[in-house]
């Protein structure tokens, strides 16, 4: 039998993952304004007052909730990844940012959520990198980022002068990478995030419905912005969609 201190914690666990779960359905079926302290508490028969023995605020449930989410869009990003580990560099790239893609589509709410929810300046990853929510972002970024670093290392391509960038830009780069301790050169970093703002960027406003007015059907403008990204970062002529 599990002494009361495991069993303790167990139970606190599983409360932690049905308050959670609970912030998601309601996230899902009455938008984020319904996301509030109390009708959390409400959806698994608890008090208001209770459920800050777990949270200590709405904004701490928020950050929570929000990891899952990125948690989750991760694992579907590596799993497209992972699916085509013997292809080409620049095919797997194309993978998983399909797959990042098809996540937010089937899960609307939770990425407008992602997206959308407001970070404190006190809680964003430059003051606190190392918290829950802050970490599940981090790994979300670098799913992509370090498939440019592999179709950096195996074919460079091309990148601006590094005193043609910015002053402020190039210190601003340094300092990441010096964060990331990664293979790409602040240059190569410039262009590799000029294109992670561009299709998540694109992603965002289609999802929070924000381009309706001239487009029903975004899938051939993302397919257009992948062969775009990809004729950029190496000379491959990226496949078609299955």
């Amino acid at each position: 039998m599990a002494p009361p201190a495991r069993r303790r914690e167990k139970l606190r666990e599983a409360t932690l993952t049905e308050i959670r779960e609970a912030a998601r359905r309601l996230l899902t079926t009455q938008g984020s304004a319904a996301v509030t302290i109390n009708a959390v508490a409400r959806q698994i028969g608890m008090s208001g007052p209770a459920l800050y023995h777990y949270f200590a605020s709405h904004e701490e449930l928020v950050a929570a909730v929000t990891a899952d989410f990125l948690r989750e869009l991760t694992t579907a990003m590596e799993t497209a990844r992972d699916a085509h580990a013997a292809d080409p560099p620049a095919e797997r790239l194309l993978a998983t940012c399909r797959a990042m893609r098809g996540w937010a589509i089937a899960h609307p709410a939770e990425f407008g959520w992602i997206f959308a929810s407001p970070i404190r300046p006190a809680d964003s990853a430059r003051h606190r990198p190392d918290s829950p929510r802050n970490q599940a972002g981090r790994d979300f970024e670098l799913v992509f980022l370090q498939q440019i670093e592999e179709l950096w290392v195996s074919a460079p391509f091309a990148v601006p002068a590094p005193e043609d960038l910015d002053p402020s830009v190039r210190e601003q780069l340094h300092a990441y990478a010096t964060a990331l301790d990664g293979k790409l050169p602040i240059e190569a970093l410039h262009v590799a995030m000029s294109c992670w703002i561009r299709l998540y960027g694109l992603l965002c406003m289609e999802i929070l419905n924000q381009l309706d007015f001239v487009y029903s059907d975004l899938t051939p403008i993302y397919e257009e912005t992948l062969r775009d990204l990809i004729a950029m970062l190496s000379a491959q002529e990226p496949p078609a969609p299955a």
